[in-house]
């Protein structure tokens, strides 16, 4: 397989991680705000599809493309600074992931103490994130 072609599927996959990354947080504030059980089942039904389903095989498919990419010329890409900087922010983004995994457990287990204020926030993380990676890989700042 050509460089070009893991790069888009990669850029596929990104997108789809992202996608569920800003959805997941987002169902949270609702649950967070939601009043009867009917909505809370609806919930933990959608988080644990959309997290299970969409979310963590999509970071899946982007770590193991980025893997197979960064094989292709290691001496390159870990000479950039640049390259540090967004691997940082795919570790970082990783870790948010797996707390979302978390937060999933708790909502599952009806022990969430937080409001839909905090979520609101919460959900705002990866936004952050995402520009840092595209700038550093579009502009390659260093």
């Amino acid at each position: 397989m050509t460089f070009l072609w893991l790069k888009a599927f990669h850029i596929i996959a990104v997108v789809t991680w992202f996608a569920a990354i800003f959805y997941l947080p987002r169902l949270f504030v609702y649950h967070a705000d939601a009043n009867d059980e009917v909505s809370r089942e609806r919930f933990k039904i959608m988080e644990r599809k959309l997290y299970r389903g969409i979310m963590t095989p999509s970071m899946v498919v982007v770590i193991a493309l980025g893997i197979w990419m960064l094989s292709m010329n290691t001496s390159f890409y870990f000479s950039q600074g640049w390259m540090h900087a967004k691997l940082t922010l795919v570790a970082l983004l990783v870790v948010y992931h797996f707390y979302c995994g978390h937060l999933l457990k708790v909502f599952k287990e009806d022990r969430n103490t937080r409001s839909h204020v905090f979520y609101r926030w919460f959900n705002e993380v990866p936004v952050f994130i995402l520009l840092g990676v595209v700038i550093l890989v579009v502009v390659r700042p260093f």
